[in-house]
């Protein structure tokens, strides 16, 4: 079972080369790493150079923003499954995409996902808080849930269907893909108990309150436009649940 990892990336010389030796290293044997840079002028094409036998494609140029870059690894992507991997992110061990393959297909599964864990930028071996997928599932789309996007794997047959993503959202694009993954279709999906990625604090999604207040305008215009019935007071009520994460960490 062949596995995608579409990594996006700009300016991620700080961060990138820890994603891609982390791609790397994977011990499964059929993997195509494709990396969407958007024109980076701060070493990241040197890094990606040193990478190049690494890595099945690489598209250095400008583009239309994040889910502007996803949908041309969409578009390069031929494995039977398809994932993302951000610049700052990397797997949390060497068998993460092996274990992904073989369940999968030992239990013909659409989609998988699992769990991430951030972890701080100054001191990457301290975990601040885990993102339990667990709290997923379809229901609860409305109230603005959804799996940890880097630890989540697409059967192609999915992304085949589902197709792009909407390049006029900003942060929740990947939410909203999610919806039309799974809204109104019987999807085989499972979850791993375990931390597959660890992920770096921040993001554009958490940071600061105008970047909240962007986010959950864009979940709740996500799950209108996919005939989701929703409203703000459902989506805010997640958060809650974000700062029991904090405490259980």
């Amino acid at each position: 079972m062949k596995i995608s990892v579409i990594t996006a990336c700009y300016n991620s010389a700080v961060t990138l080369e820890r994603a891609l030796v982390s791609v790397a290293e994977q011990n499964h044997a059929s993997i195509e790493h494709i990396v969407i840079d958007g024109g980076s002028t701060d070493g990241t094409g040197e890094i990606l150079a040193r990478h190049r036998p690494n890595l099945a494609q690489v598209v250095s140029e400008p583009d239309r923003g994040i889910y502007d870059a996803m949908n041309k690894g969409l578009d390069r992507a031929s494995g039977d499954v398809i994932c993302f991997l951000n610049a700052d992110d990397y797997y949390a061990a060497r068998n993460v995409l092996s274990g992904v393959a073989q369940f999968m297909q030992a239990h013909s599964l659409d989609a998988l996902m699992g769990d991430v864990e951030f972890f701080d930028e100054a001191n990457p071996h301290r975990v601040v808080r885990r993102y339990r997928s667990d709290r997923f599932s379809p229901a609860k789309l409305a109230w603005g849930w959804m799996p940890a996007h880097p630890a989540l794997f697409f059967h192609r047959a999915v992304i085949e269907r589902v197709g792009r993503f909407k390049t006029h959202y900003k942060i929740a694009g990947d939410y909203e893909y999610v919806v039309r993954a799974f809204h109104g279709h019987s999807l085989r999906y499972q979850h791993i108990p375990e931390a597959l990625v660890r992920m770096q604090t921040g993001g554009a999604s958490a940071s600061g309150w105008r970047s909240t207040i962007l986010l959950n305008q864009e979940v709740l215009r996500a799950c209108r436009e996919n005939g989701l019935r929703t409203n703000a007071l459902k989506i805010l009520s997640k958060y809650p649940a974000k700062v029991f994460e904090l405490l259980q960490r």
